[in-house]
């Protein structure tokens, strides 16, 4: 969709834009059915757009001064471990949602944000697989600051970046206790620019919504259906002509599919049984 034909300060919703294979501006699910029939919704979504300048957000500025995130690189493999916690000047909203919240008259959010245990070898050299794979529920990938990434959709297989309500760091918790973003976040140093902001489950590096040689805001059209493009970026501190995934403002936000082989995370008891929730 050309970003010109965009009413003022809104975006498309992605609300449908699921699909069984790779497809640009979709997102390759690998779910099928949803366990919610409806979807929350609120004034800041107009037909087929939304205002995020009008939308409600979750009320608090909580910090975890015991948030611990470590990320190493030696030889082949690349180290996460973490509580995903996020790390200081991020924060969080009030979890639950309080009934004093503003908020509250649109997401009941019920689930307190609980440290997760998080431990990922990934390949320090991702190589692109012989065909993309489909994004699961949970998580999809993880921040340099400490905070799960899921892919674009809520519970009910809805945009969620425009339907749930989350805090004013565009993070919440789900049912496990698990913190996470869905896309964009402005408490991700460097999503406003072309920096890495996080890693998929693949290996791949996330990159900021700025293309590195041009500065320019890259959407959807200038990336391919996993939501990538090889291009020049900083890679283990050198500057490195690769395949990567990109922020954008508009969904699927984050990845579209997975261009490489994802691992497999150590989830924690709470991540098992919501990616369980979320069979068929």
């Amino acid at each position: 969709m050309d970003q010109a034909a965009w009413p003022s300060g809104a975006l498309p919703l992605g609300d449908g834009l699921r699909s069984t294979t790779p497809t640009q501006g979709e997102l390759m699910s690998c779910s099928s059915s949803f366990p919610k029939s409806t979807s929350h919704t609120g004034p800041w979504i107009q037909g087929s757009y939304w205002y995020p300048a009008q939308k409600v957000a979750v009320q608090g500025t909580v910090s975890w001064p015991n948030a611990s995130t470590t990320i190493g690189t030696s030889g082949s493999t690349t180290t996460i471990v973490s509580n995903n916690l996020p790390i200081a000047p991020a924060t969080t909203g009030i979890f639950p949602i309080q009934p004093s919240d503003p908020a509250y008259q649109y997401d009941t959010n019920p689930n307190a944000i609980v440290a997760q245990t998080i431990d990922l070898t990934l390949p320090a050299n991702p190589a692109i697989a012989a065909s993309p794979s489909c994004l699961p529920m949970g998580m999809i990938g993880f921040t340099t600051t400490g905070v799960a990434i899921y892919n674009a959709l809520d519970d009910a297989g809805n945009d969620a970046m425009a339907h749930e309500t989350q805090d004013s760091c565009d993070g919440h918790p789900q049912k496990g206790g698990q913190y996470h973003y869905h896309g964009p976040s402005v408490c991700m140093p460097g999503v406003d620019s072309s920096n890495l902001v996080g890693y998929a489950l693949d290996g791949f590096g996330i990159y900021g919504e700025k293309d590195l040689s041009t500065g320019k805001t890259l959407h959807d059209s200038d990336l391919d259906a996993c939501h990538g493009t090889t291009s020049p970026v900083m890679w283990q501190g050198k500057l490195v002509d690769m395949y990567h995934y990109v922020l954008t403002p508009e969904y699927p936000y984050t990845l579209g599919c997975f261009m490489g082989t994802p691992v497999t995370a150590d989830l924690s008891a709470g991540q098992i049984a919501q990616i369980a929730n979320f069979k068929g």
